[in-house]
């Protein structure tokens, strides 16, 4: 089996159709220099030469609250960062994070949420382990100590072309990012994707993830309940401090609220 990659520069267009076309159009004359048959002709999801990141730098104070320490923070963080290094059944849940963040840019902007997840997980596992896509370490040895992050992957967007080109919606999602050109763009996905990361990794190491998630739905269950939207916010925190979180006593207090 022979394998050959053709590699276009698409420039701001995400380029699915120009790749597929110069594949189709190479595949004759490959037939012709190796006697052989052309099989499959179509673009590889894994753009690992379209690669975008972002990197941070954030003073460990900037973390500190009445419970935790920055510093404790921050180490924890960097901890949490090395198991999803580690461990494939962490990273796919902390790459799923990243994730969240950066689908809805791509979405919204009008490009192909799945081929940038394919490219993404791919990448994740370049060195034959599935890894996180994320880099946290404490830094800053001299002075205050400080959390760094860094994550990079492949992000083939575009902002001419396909849907992005023609739909009004894509159209006022760029124009309300400013962006003029995909490799903006890229940036712009990676740095959501690593403040996403950031806020989950925060949430998970300090008072942990499941609170948040709680808050979130007690107001679903208010709602539910059929709490007016000046009750919802009384009704979940009521919720929340008896530790009930059911529908039940939320339609309880719906009532006598009413």
């Amino acid at each position: 089996m022979l394998v050959v990659h053709l590699l276009l520069d698409c420039r701001d267009a995400m380029g699915a159709n120009a790749v597929n076309t110069a594949a189709e159009a190479a595949a004759p004359l490959l037939e012709r220099l190796t006697g052989g048959r052309a099989a499959l002709r179509i673009l590889s999801n894994l753009s690992d030469r379209r690669l975008a990141w972002a990197e941070c730098r954030i003073p460990a104070q900037s973390f500190a609250t009445e419970e935790f320490e920055g510093e404790e923070v921050i180490r924890g963080i960097a901890e949490a960062n090395a198991f999803a290094w580690a461990d494939p059944y962490r990273a796919a849940t902390h790459n799923k994070g990243i994730m969240n963040g950066i689908d809805p840019v791509v979405i919204a902007t009008g490009n192909d949420w799945r081929a940038i997840e394919a490219g993404a997980h791919a990448y994740a596992a370049r060195d034959g382990q599935y890894r996180a896509l994320t880099d946290w370490r404490v830094a800053g040895d001299s002075g205050e100590p400080q959390l760094f992050g860094r994550i990079e992957l492949p992000l083939a967007v575009g902002i001419v072309g396909g849907a992005t080109k023609v739909h009004p919606t894509a159209q006022v999602a760029l124009k309300i990012l400013g962006v003029t050109s995909a490799r903006e763009l890229a940036e712009v996905m990676a740095a959501v994707g690593l403040a996403q990361n950031l806020s989950a990794l925060r949430a998970l190491t300090a008072e942990g993830i499941q609170r948040g998630h709680m808050a979130l739905h007690a107001r679903q269950v208010a709602l539910a309940a059929g709490a007016s939207p000046d009750q919802v916010d009384r009704v979940a925190a009521q919720l929340i401090g008896e530790g009930q979180i059911r529908s039940a006593r939320a339609a309880e207090l719906v009532a006598q609220l009413s």
